[in-house]
């Protein structure tokens, strides 16, 4: 049988494929280092995982603020719900008003 010792991790063509091959990507940056003579390709393996892991990071930070407009938003164009809730929502996020809804002075 030929490749798969790395679930095709050379296979990977986008970021959605990496960050699902993050254990094999760890352990081919692991491989790598023990060959000796590749270590300029297992510090880069080694930097985009950590790369990765810095992304995903900023990224679930970014998609809780966001969760809330972006339902409001979702749901005003379903007709499910008005403008108004895009509107607090926005607030909410900028920070214009407590969790309460109470407008900050």
């Amino acid at each position: 049988m030929s490749g798969g010792s790395y679930n095709y991790l050379c296979a990977a063509l986008d970021l959605e494929d990496l960050l699902s091959k993050r254990h094999d990507l760890d352990e081919m940056a692991k491989r790598l280092a023990g060959l000796g003579y590749a270590q300029d390709a297992a510090r880069e393996t080694e930097e985009l995982l950590l790369l990765l892991r810095l992304w995903e990071t900023r990224a679930e930070a970014r998609l809780r603020r966001l969760t809330d407009v972006w339902r409001a938003v979702e749901w005003s164009d379903s007709n499910d719900s008005s403008e108004t809730r895009v509107h607090e929502a926005l607030a909410k996020y900028r920070g214009d008003h407590d969790d309460a809804g109470t407008p900050r002075a």
